[in-house]
């Protein structure tokens, strides 16, 4: 019983940690305005491969005799669900439908992924969740409320196709989360960190698809300074939150079930804001403040589900 209390903890810190750490990419937009969404993500994701491939190298050789056709086609589509083409439908939510819908939506993951989660053998019943799952909910209202009903210059017709692009991230990083769930449960001898180098490998490779269709959408000209900017944040972004912030979700991912893996999301969320908070030199509003406490008490509460009571003595 201690082991498992252990387990989870650590799960737990590993899911925070991670958290922390994907908060980060919220910066990067600010930090290197010079380039638009579909460059951040070539940068991002191309620096993700090339780090990745080199710190896989001296293990390539056991690790190839692992993979399957399978195992690749995996690696293809969680790469592309979770981050090539999650990244350009948030990042088009984002410049079509502002970031107050953007937040609001993506602030519903924790819940879809905690539902997905609930249909799993031996998985904690959806009612002992409820709780859990209804503050989140309302943490996720609470972030997006502030300027959700501020008036918008934005035409109906873009917020419109923001709140799709929106719902369409949703969706994709959840199979992501519910997918890559699976494989690391049947990929059990490839440690969670080098399962995340190989997704880093794929993605990377997946970026160099995006090049030509930047080219054709055409790259403004920018300075040196520019584009020493855009390296450092590209460099940055794909070693804390790629590398980092993944083999942590990993390790996370074999610890926790599925269920209270989901709940660990909302971590990404509040640091985020602390980061924006930060970024912007103030403190948290009213709506911003009692998101934080409800989505602390989500955490809480799906834990406190997830608690086995202690065994009963049998009977002689």
């Amino acid at each position: 019983m201690s082991g498992e209390r252990g387990s989870m903890v650590l799960g737990v810190l590993c899911g925070a940690a991670a958290g922390a750490f994907w908060g980060l990419v919220f910066l990067a937009p600010e930090l290197a305005r010079a380039f638009g969404p579909l460059e951040l993500t070539i940068g991002r994701y191309l620096a993700y491969g090339l780090i990745s491939a080199a710190l896989i190298a001296p293990r390539w050789r056991g690790l190839a005799g692992q993979l399957g056709a399978g195992e690749w086609r995996a690696l293809a589509l969680l790469a592309l669900a979770g981050n090539t083409f999650y990244y350009l439908l948030l990042a088009g939510a984002v410049q079509l439908g502002g970031a107050a819908i953007t937040a609001l939506v993506i602030g519903f993951l924790p819940v879809v992924v905690t539902i997905a989660g609930s249909r799993a053998r031996d998985a904690v019943p959806l009612a002992r969740l409820a709780p859990s799952l209804l503050l989140c909910v309302g943490g996720a209202v609470c972030i997006g409320w502030q300027a959700l009903f501020l008036p918008s210059a934005r035409p109906v017709a873009a917020q419109l196709a923001g709140l799709v692009c929106a719902i369409g991230a949703l969706a994709s990083w959840s199979a992501y989360a519910v997918g890559n769930n699976h494989m690391l449960g049947r990929v059990k001898a490839i440690s969670s960190h080098d399962w995340s180098l190989l997704i880093g490998i794929v993605t990377g490779a997946q970026s160099l698809a995006l090049v030509p269709l930047a080219l054709l959408l055409g790259v403004r000209s920018h300075g040196a300074g520019d584009w020493a900017l855009f390296v450092a944040v590209s460099a940055g972004v794909a070693i804390f939150a790629s590398i980092v912030g993944n083999a942590l979700w990993n390790k996370m991912s074999r610890l926790l079930p599925l269920t209270l893996a989901g709940q660990m999301i909302t971590f990404e969320t509040l640091f985020a804001l602390l980061y924006a908070f930060a970024w912007e030199h103030r403190g948290p509003t009213l709506p911003e403040m009692l998101a934080f406490v409800l989505v602390v008490a989500s955490v809480i509460s799906c834990l406190a589900a997830h608690r086995r009571p202690p065994a009963q003595p049998v009977p002689a």
